[in-house]
């Protein structure tokens, strides 16, 4: 939300020299002494500790509020009509205005906020250059250190960043971090030119997008670029992907907010305004950094998904085939449907089973593609409206897939509306890490080669917990050829037999590469 006075004169004038020194998001509560949860005023530059510590920020904008002497009563009212008093989270540099009782993402005229959130963000930098390093979990591990020296014959270990929590978006991070570890999409826009939305004196610092910088300077493509290329450098223990949200609050509504939200939902939107922007480009830069092999292809061959071809329905974009034949008279229909990922439910044999039943088979993914492909018998409340017939009749329906995507995404159905309450399937799907064949599901098998369906695992999202408003969302996927977990801000190395043993919610395979056959003399 807006607070209504951060456009006018809002009471932030702390000076530079008034901050303790340090990392900001080990500051301490000046009554407590807590260092949970740090909350700084940006009125007199004092710290506190949350609500859900022992509340002393709040104890502190209440005491501010406190009845004055008469002399001084009417002064502070005439001061109250024109300034709220706000305070800054020292770890994710979040705004909190309790007057409005909200978090805020405006700013003053003067970009007040702004500043105070870049020396905050200097003196943590200035404060973890060395200490960030030795936090890396992956690089604690001497021994995992050594091994990986072994395996790669380097003297440097494998750098990974993690994303900072900004309240309740491990949704969004888990997307994120698949996403910039599948290389045939993230390179695309880590190669983009940078996009310059401010000019003058401001031109060439980091831009915050704020709800008072208007409409224009919102681009999804150049947030999701520079969160990209902070993933790709390795040179920070977590980044902050506080840009990239503020925009994903302006353009996408039902993301506003810090309430838990479900993955596959942000992953869908995020792809389709990524294409809707892409396709809006009025110079056509970013068209011209399509690969040649795209543009090359014919128009009839292109997934287009609401117009133009681009990067995303290039990577992500397949064609399904619908057919539906009517059980009275045997018509049949067909239509083609593009896609960007598949959602698959867990066939009922396997949901049913109860949690502590060992025995019995074990529900594979390609049980899943099967029940996705099977022939279906519509039932009463999806009757097809027979051409022939001239009415809704019986009918069935099965799936085929025309064209696969460079990068096949795979949701798993886990969540399931009852009478009451929208439940979560906690079955584990057992899931290969390599050669996904995909062959026996095309329409055409024929005409493929036995290369040219086999799809090897880059990134898994997993969703802990049991209701899709809560829980926690973390990612595993590889990172220069090694495995890693991806929570929020913590990175750590694992194991190929720890990311098969994940409750998968989605799963990101990439096309396996068509070895080049020897020209004939």
């Amino acid at each position: 939300m807006e607070c209504p006075h951060l456009t006018a004169s809002v009471c932030i004038a702390p000076d530079s020299a008034a901050f303790p020194s340090g990392c900001p998001s080990s500051w301490c509560c000046s009554v407590c002494r807590s260092n949970k949860s740090p909350w700084v005023c940006l009125t007199c530059s004092s710290v506190h500790c949350g609500r859900y510590v022992n509340g002393h920020a709040k104890k502190h904008y209440e005491e501010a509020q406190a009845p004055l002497p008469n002399h001084k009563q009417q002064e502070k009212s005439e001061k109250e009509k024109t300034q709220h008093t706000v305070c800054m989270d020292c770890s994710s540099y979040s705004t909190y205005c309790y007057r409005c009782d909200d978090f805020v993402v405006n700013d003053t005229k003067l970009c007040l906020v702004q500043k105070v959130r870049e020396h905050l963000q200097n003196l943590e930098n200035s404060a973890f250059t060395v200490e960030r390093h030795r936090k890396r979990k992956f690089s604690d591990n001497s021994s995992l250190n050594k091994k990986m020296l072994k395996i790669n014959g380097s003297t440097s270990a494998i750098c990974a960043t993690g994303l900072r929590n900004l309240g309740n978006t491990c949704f969004m991070n888990a997307i994120l971090q698949s996403l910039s570890n599948i290389q045939q999409f993230s390179c695309y826009f880590k190669e983009l030119p940078a996009v310059e939305l401010r000019n003058g004196k401001t031109a060439g610092r980091r831009t915050y997008h704020t709800r008072s910088q208007g409409e224009v300077n919102v681009s999804l493509v150049e947030e999701f670029r520079k969160t990209l290329c902070s993933l790709c450098q390795g040179n920070q223990t977590a980044f902050s992907p506080e840009s990239l949200f503020y925009v994903v609050w302006k353009i996408m509504p039902s993301f506003r907010g810090y309430q838990q939200q479900d993955a596959h939902e942000f992953m869908r939107y995020l792809l389709d305004h990524l294409h809707l922007e892409l396709q809006g480009d009025s110079d056509g830069s970013r068209q011209s950094h399509m690969s040649q092999e795209t543009s090359n292809r014919s128009s009839g061959s292109k997934c287009c998904i609401n117009g133009a071809n681009t990067v995303v329905t290039s990577v992500f974009g397949g064609i399904l085939q619908n057919e539906v034949n009517c059980l009275i008279c045997g018509t049949e229909s067909r239509k083609f449907d593009p896609f960007l990922d598949l959602s698959l439910d867990i066939p009922s044999q396997f949901r049913n089973k109860r949690k502590n039943q060992d025995n019995g088979p074990t529900c594979s993914l390609k049980d899943c593609l099967r029940s996705f492909t099977d022939l279906e018998e519509l039932d009463e409340t999806e009757l097809y409206m027979c051409l022939k017939c001239k009415k809704k009749q019986k009918s069935t329906k099965k799936f085929w897939i025309q064209k696969l995507p460079k990068v096949l995404c795979l949701h798993l159905k886990r969540f399931h509306w009852t009478a009451y309450l929208r439940n979560k399937v906690d079955t584990y799907v057992e899931f290969p890490l390599r050669e996904l064949d995909m062959k026996c599901f095309l329409l055409e098998p024929e005409n493929m080669g036995p290369e040219s369906c086999l799809y090897d695992l880059a990134a898994v999202v997993v969703h802990h917990g049991s209701g899709v408003g809560s829980g926690h969302y973390t990612a595993y996927a590889t990172h220069e050829g090694r495995w890693f977990h991806f929570n929020d801000s913590t990175v750590t190395l694992t194991e190929e037999e720890t990311v098969m043993k994940a409750k998968a919610y989605i799963l990101f395979y990439v096309e396996r590469p068509v070895p080049a056959t020897p020209e004939k003399l």
